[in-house]
């Protein structure tokens, strides 16, 4: 496998409710932003590529809702759904991810996504997960979140590459 330009780094401290990711994109803070606002460039990065996303509601702004659902070749569908608490253009999304699959709800996560401008027309993404338990953090890290955050960055980076403001 290569290595690729901008790395995805997750940090997940012993102990502790939180995750930590961050990412850096060779495009505009505007760009990379637009792309997880708009639905039609959403589907096409979140997530594992042997997935296909469907968005089942989306709604961008301060107040919305989202569900997406993916489904693997063989017709298994992983539902996720939340509500945006604020949605400030090119700067940040502060909102909630739940998976729809566990056998109880409620085990909501508070994300917090930072979209800052680096030098050359790049943008670092930092992400703030908060768990409602060390143990759910460190169940969503044993079921494998790190494959889907890292391949759909890389296809993120594929999609920056082909769209224009």
């Amino acid at each position: 496998m290569t290595e690729k330009k901008n790395k995805t780094v997750i940090a997940a401290e012993p102990g502790k409710q939180e995750l930590f990711i961050t990412r850096e994109f060779d495009a505009p803070r505007e760009l990379v932003f637009k792309a997880y606002t708009d639905p039609n460039l959403y589907v096409r990065w979140i997530g594992p590529r042997d997935l296909t996303t469907t968005l089942e509601t989306f709604e961008p702004v301060s107040g919305g809702r989202w569900r997406f659902i993916q489904k693997d070749k063989d017709g298994n569908e992983y539902a996720f759904h939340g509500v945006n608490h604020e949605v400030t253009a090119s700067d940040r999304i502060i909102g909630t991810f739940e998976f729809d699959g566990l056998p109880e709800s409620g085990h909501v996560i508070l994300e917090t996504s930072k979209f800052e401008s680096l030098p050359g027309g790049r943008t670092r993404v930092r992400t703030q997960s908060v768990f409602q338990s060390v143990e759910d953090r460190d169940g969503m890290v044993a079921a494998g979140m790190e494959h889907g955050v890292v391949e759909g960055f890389e296809r993120l980076d594929e999609i920056l590459e082909g769209v224009k403001m």
